[in-house]
């Protein structure tokens, strides 16, 4: 629970590391990616030791373990690219739909129901972030093609967490994070160089924006998430990753100056109310 929490807040960082980004978002995107694939490389040579748990025998294990990473891929390609045609709240607020999709997911494929505390948890926890963003009003002022695709980046996040929650049967945290972020990286490398350009930061503090989204927001963040989907529920992880606009709004105020309304407030506090309710099952 600790490690899925403190991966939400790192998660949290991403937008401030985004908005300060020199590069384009498929472009910093890919930078995320492919940094940290280097310290998450080297850390899995580091650590690796015979064991059952993580035998990769085949091409069937290499596509399942890579698997993750294509819906990762997308997931960002579509939410970026969204950001651009909608309004930047109606973009986060629906690519944070995923725990719907969880839940859905888990049941369709797997026949495990949600119980009452969850269906509870997450109908507040949705309404908290409604709120916000600014509330139902706000949702109006959106472009509905670039809503359509933050929505479906949003199910594509939901394939991430299923395929991640099913693999930590089978393998460390570490391989499905090598292995996923790799196969992410590829896929946002072909996105980039095919619709957006600059490519490469111009400075210094451009490349410490990356270093640090790659490192807290991607190792760091999906590392924990990754590490504590062997402990947890799929459905309730997605769900408790509902903190991760709370975060970034306290960060945006705290280091971009960007005052928090009173409905953020509210909005926030129904958010981790929901996140306790559901954590009572």
């Amino acid at each position: 629970m600790l490690a899925l929490i403190t991966g939400g807040i790192a998660i949290g960082t991403s937008p401030i590391f985004v908005r300060l980004s020199e590069v384009g978002p498929l472009a910093t995107a890919f930078w995320r990616l492919s940094l940290a694939f280097i310290p998450l490389y080297a850390f899995g040579k580091f650590l690796e030791k015979p064991e059952k748990k993580g035998a990769i025998n085949g091409a069937k294990d290499y596509f399942a373990l890579t698997l993750p990473g294509f819906f990762l891929g997308g997931d960002l390609a579509l939410w970026h690219a969204s950001v651009h045609i909608t309004t930047v709240a109606n973009a986060t607020l629906f690519a944070n739909m995923a725990p719907i999709f969880v839940a859905l997911g888990v049941w369709f494929l797997y026949g495990i129901k949600p119980t009452k505390p969850f269906v509870i948890g997450l109908v507040l926890a949705i309404i908290g972030v409604v709120t916000l963003k600014g509330g139902p009003t706000g949702l109006l002022e959106g472009e509905p093609f670039g809503d359509s695709l933050a929505i479906i980046a949003a199910v594509l996040y939901s394939g991430y967490l299923i395929t991640l929650a099913k693999l930590r049967l089978r393998y460390t945290a570490l391989q499905i994070m090598i292995w996923s972020t790799f196969s992410a990286a590829a896929a946002m490398f072909i996105v980039t160089v095919l619709l957006e350009t600059p490519f490469f930061p111009v400075s210094y503090f451009g490349w410490i924006i990356l270093v640090g989204l790659a490192l807290i927001t991607h190792a760091g963040g999906q590392g924990l998430i990754a590490y504590s989907l062997a402990y947890l529920p799929a459905s309730f992880s997605s769900l408790t990753l509902l903190i991760q606009p709370v975060v970034a709004a306290i960060l945006a105020w705290f280091l971009l100056g960007e005052g928090i309304t009173i409905f953020q407030m509210i909005g926030g506090l129904i958010v981790i109310s929901g996140i306790m309710v559901a954590s009572r099952k």
